[in-house]
């Protein structure tokens, strides 16, 4: 792939909808990220993550939409903070990470449950960190209104919409016969696509045990 055309895929995650939905690589969270500098390192992080697994990556894995303490303040979906500084040659190469949260706001830098038991559960079972690629069907980060941007909730059907060609686009650059989804939502969305992918559960709120089990054995 040409620096053009990843430009051109970093570039659709411009057309994020309005509303409560924060857009972690082309806006500022006015009230929790380091500085105006913020988007850009997520974008260097995203597209140094995605370049090193093109043609590599044998497994997407797709979830529902980026988290708050993760791909939010990291760039990188199902990914924290917290294990880009610590894992970075796990994740990304050729560039240093950077968080993007200001240490007022997480001392120690955000730490998402879904990142690491994702994560801890594909190097477990032996695949490589550049034979998986994590990706959301809503690629951006849509929170509560009411609790604001260090919130999650889950994309309306409007919303899940307006991501679908992200998706398509991110199927297209990684052509992989393996694609799990994480949940009913990010299964129904590939099926959209006509996308033939199984499905797990997600790891979070209790399924974390199940999750394992599912993976573990589509892998092997």
């Amino acid at each position: 792939m040409s620096r053009k055309e990843l430009d051109n895929f970093v570039r659709l995650l411009k057309a994020s909808p309005s509303g409560a939905v924060f857009n972690p690589w082309w806006q500022i969270d006015e009230e929790n990220d380091i500085g105006r500098i913020a988007p850009i390192i997520r974008r260097q992080q995203l597209r140094a993550y995605v370049q090193e697994r093109l043609g590599r990556a044998t497994l997407v894995v797709i979830g529902e939409a980026l988290g708050y303490r993760g791909g939010h303040f990291s760039g990188i979906p199902m990914t924290s903070e917290r294990m880009l500084l610590r894992k970075q040659r796990h994740i990304v190469a050729g560039i240093k990470p950077h968080r993007t949260s200001k240490p007022s706001v997480c001392p120690n830098a955000f730490s998402e449950p879904t990142a690491t038991i994702v994560w801890g559960a594909l190097l477990k079972v032996g695949v490589l960190p550049d034979e998986f690629v994590l990706w959301n069907a809503f690629p951006w980060h849509s929170f509560d209104p009411r609790r604001g941007p260090l919130s999650n909730r889950m994309p309306n059907k409007s919303e899940q919409l307006s991501g679908r060609p992200v998706l398509k686009a991110f199927l297209e650059l990684f052509p992989c016969e393996q694609i799990v989804a994480l949940g009913k939502i990010a299964a129904a969305q590939l099926d959209q696509l006509g996308v033939d992918a199984r499905c797990v559960r997600q790891p979070a709120s209790g399924g974390a045990k199940l999750f394992r089990q599912q993976i573990a054995k589509i892998v092997r």
